[in-house]
């Protein structure tokens, strides 16, 4: 399906009342408004961000950061990465529309206009640019920037609608987060956050990928090119124990640095172990031809964010057993 394609069946397949809501403010409730608007930041997806984002803290600072630091750098990454998440659905608008997983959306539902959702996105950036300049430092400032301006152009507006790569480089705008927090502490960078980078930069594929796996078929309506929609699960699954293999081996580089000890490598050696033996279990089903809910590729999915999660705790707890 072409782009173009892609935008006139949008329009012409948007839900019936959606295009005249806008003319018709009273079905548009205060307070659904105002969740709708929150919808727009993805708060879930902000959630892991800010949970990869606070260790980092810790680690730099070698225990307990400041704590009006860690609120104002939470803050500023919320409205960022908000921000860039209404700028997405700004621009995703079309196949918003047209696929299952985001028929939901404020947009699509019409709860909130393309336009309110345009100067939504642009004021959280700015905001958020000047509370980090501002409250914390100008280093971070800019590499929160840096971030949503990656996100928004270079993975919505360049890379998702026209290579199977999308993914893996557009999730270095969720990598950013690590670099925020350890330069919001030091306002410098060090090899600590870039290691920490990687693990994310390799997380992200095989975190994603399952996902992608469930929800192919949405995606393939809409013409974006996910790795599975074109290429076979046996192939994803191989793509996926590879970068996991690398993501492990990566984590581990912080202790040989000397940047943590026992406590994290044994959570890095333990919840990394998992995570491969998911990984391997799900090639193997692949690899079996398994289709349907026997698949099983949301188990992974669900492991990931379990594993990033223990992995960052780990990181923030760790400097404390040293």
């Amino acid at each position: 399906m072409s782009l173009s394609g892609v935008f006139v069946t949008a329009v012409e397949s948007r839900p019936a009342g959606v295009l005249g809501s806008e003319a018709h403010p009273t079905h548009r409730p205060f307070g659904a408004r105002v969740k709708a608007f929150v919808a727009l930041t993805k708060p879930r997806i902000i959630e892991l961000l800010l949970i990869t984002t606070v260790p980092v803290m810790f680690l730099a600072q070698q225990g307990v950061p400041d704590l009006k630091l860690v609120l104002l750098t939470c803050l500023g990454g919320y409205l960022s990465a908000g921000g860039a998440n209404a700028l997405n659905m700004y621009i995703d608008r079309d196949i918003d529309a047209l696929m299952d997983r985001t028929s939901q959306r404020p947009l699509v539902t019409g709860m909130v206009s393309p336009r309110e959702c345009l100067a939504f996105g642009i004021t959280l950036g700015v905001v958020s640019t000047l509370l980090f300049g501002l409250a914390v430092n100008w280093l971070s400032a800019w590499l929160s920037l840096g971030a949503l301006l990656f996100y928004v152009v270079v993975y919505t507006m360049i890379l998702k609608r026209r290579t199977a790569q999308n993914i893996v480089w557009g999730g270095i705008a969720g990598c950013m987060p690590v670099l925020i927090g350890w330069t919001a502490v030091k306002d410098s960078l060090s090899w600590a956050p870039v290691i920490l980078f990687l693990v994310i930069f390799f997380w992200t594929p095989p975190h994603y990928w399952p996902l992608s796996m469930k929800v192919k078929e949405d995606y393939a309506r809409v013409g974006v090119p996910m790795l599975p929609v074109v290429a076979s699960n046996k192939a994803v699954a191989k793509q996926i124990v590879l970068y996991s293999w690398v993501m492990v081996a990566v984590s581990l580089l912080l202790t040989p640095l000397g940047y943590t000890g026992w406590f994290y490598t044994a959570v890095a050696l333990a919840s990394g172990g998992w995570w491969l033996w998911e990984a391997h279990a799900l090639q193997n089903r692949a690899k079996a031809e398994v289709t349907g809910a026997k698949l099983k590729e949301m188990r992974l999915f669900h492991w990931s964010i379990t594993y990033v999660s223990l992995l960052f705790v780990a990181v923030a707890v760790d400097p404390f057993l040293r």
